[in-house]
């Protein structure tokens, strides 16, 4: 299954790219919406409602120090700061 990943950080894909989470075919947004998201594997940051909707979320935490937040990252600050990718299956129960 295709992946889709989204996020507004060039850094994230290009470190998706590196450590082999994604490859090149991967659908790349800014903003989700309910037809981007439903049923694919989504890496990125989900509200919950659209989490429910795909087949798994993919998040990876990063650490980062104050002085870097809220900053465009580059792809050695992100490798610097990544943690350890988390995917998780969200379903809504009512």
């Amino acid at each position: 299954m295709k992946k889709v990943v989204v996020t507004r950080h060039p850094a994230l894909v290009e470190y998706l790219l590196h450590i082999g989470m994604i490859d090149s075919s991967a659908e790349v947004v800014t903003h989700a919406s309910p037809d981007v998201v439903r049923g694919k594997h989504v890496v990125g940051i989900l509200p919950l409602d659209l989490a429910a909707l795909t087949a798994s979320i993919t998040t990876v935490p990063l650490d980062l120090p104050v002085e870097l937040r809220g900053v465009e990252l580059t792809l050695e600050q992100v490798k610097a700061h990544a943690g350890t990718p988390k995917t998780y299956v969200v379903k809504e129960v009512a």
